[in-house]
């Protein structure tokens, strides 16, 4: 059924966080930073040189498909 590693909830909710956020990304150093870092290990976000969290095509993928289309 899955094909996915599960996402915890406060994952879910970093993602959803980071997609808000749009071009300019998430800074470092905010609550969520442990759930980023396991997004960025999972290859649905990167830093860029600034330091800023985006979502790659994956994550953008995954959020559309397990937060605002879920099953």
């Amino acid at each position: 059924m899955w094909t996915q590693p599960y996402l915890e909830t406060c994952c879910r909710s970093a993602l959803h966080r980071l997609t808000l956020c749009g071009p300019a990304g998430r800074p470092p150093g905010l609550k969520d930073q442990p759930c980023l870092e396991r997004l960025e290990r999972m290859g649905l976000v990167e830093r860029d040189q600034a330091g800023r969290y985006h979502a790659t095509a994956a994550g953008v993928a995954r959020h559309d498909d397990e937060i605002l289309n879920p099953r």
